[in-house]
């Protein structure tokens, strides 16, 4: 992994999968009940971390026991000491800070926002939470409709009347700055914090190339077209399971016509403005995304290195 990367929000996981293990029932059941194996609960899709001294995210065996059976169970990997990591979905249910006053659910983009666990544990809870949200929505077979079970350690969903077998899915979305020499387009969306601008972005669909979809969504959402494309970095991003790839965009046209059904405003950014709003320090309030998501990098980048991050 790039020093690029690494600084990005879920992208630092130094699990290793062992894929080639998860249909080892007796390796996963080793790993299972090492003692030096820990495991990540999930109350619904929210981690539960424990909060006496510092956040921790991190269970013993037998400190799971207290929540009763899991609906799932997913092997997320090794770590470097050979030990297991696992995650288990249980039923969401209201915290009650008063029976487990040690406990606190916390949803991922606040743990990620306030930096309340090492880049490393983001990455392992960004895997999984991607992987258990998979499971709940996919506990029937979709080739007959059948009920299906888990299998390969929580890596396929199995189904015992058609035999057919289900993985895990992840949506590839383009997310672009698109760039005009000093100025950049942002767009805004109805459920943004108020004042907060983005990258443009959307889903890459079935027989698009990543690129076409770059120049696809950027005419669908502002109607301008984009002459160039150039990759930038990726970022998984699991909400519920998508990979982000980042772009810059050449744009070749400059005049906006914003589809209200996708976007409330999209306008041309200075780069002096662009460097305010990762700040804070906008004039008239406005703000980017905050530092774990790919969109801000794309902004910093260009901010610190104009119309060059496009190459020659």
């Amino acid at each position: 992994m790039t020093a690029l990367s690494a600084s990005i929000g879920f992208n630092c996981n130094p699990l290793d999968r062992r894929s080639d293990k998860r249909d080892d029932s007796s390796f996963i059941e080793r790993l299972r009940n090492d003692a030096a194996s820990r495991f990540l609960v999930f109350n619904g899709d929210v981690p539960l971390l424990k909060s006496a001294r510092e956040y921790d995210p991190w269970f013993l065996a037998n400190e799971t026991a207290a929540f009763g059976d899991p609906l799932q169970s997913v092997f997320l990997g090794e770590e470097s000491d050979g030990s297991g990591r696992f995650a288990l979905g249980f039923a969401p249910v209201p915290q009650d800070s008063s029976a487990n006053p040690d406990h606190e659910r916390i949803d991922l983009r606040s743990i990620a926002t306030r930096g309340l666990v090492t880049d490393a544990t983001l990455g392992i809870l960004a895997e999984a939470k991607s992987m258990l949200d998979w499971h709940r929505r996919h506990s029937f077979c979709a080739n007959c409709g059948a009920a299906t079970r888990i299998g390969a350690a929580g890596w396929q969903r199995i189904c015992d009347v058609c035999e057919a077998r289900h993985f895990p899915r992840v949506d590839p979305v383009v997310i672009m700055l698109v760039i005009d020499g000093d100025r950049c387009l942002l767009g805004r969306q109805r459920q943004f914090a108020p004042g907060m601008y983005s990258a443009l972005a959307g889903f890459v669909e079935p027989g698009e190339t990543w690129e076409d979809a770059v120049g696809r969504e950027v005419m669908e959402e502002a109607h301008v077209t984009c002459a160039k494309v150039v990759f930038f970095a990726s970022q998984p991003w699991p909400f519920p399971s998508s990979l982000m790839i980042g772009c810059f965009a050449q744009a070749s046209d400059t005049h906006i016509v914003v589809d209200t059904n996708e976007l409330e405003d999209a306008r041309w950014f200075s780069r002096q403005e662009a460097a305010a709003m990762l700040a804070g320090t906008h004039e008239s309030g406005l703000s980017a995304p905050k530092p774990f998501a790919i969109a801000h990098h794309l902004l910093k980048a260009y901010v610190d290195k104009g119309a060059s991050v496009l190459g020659s």
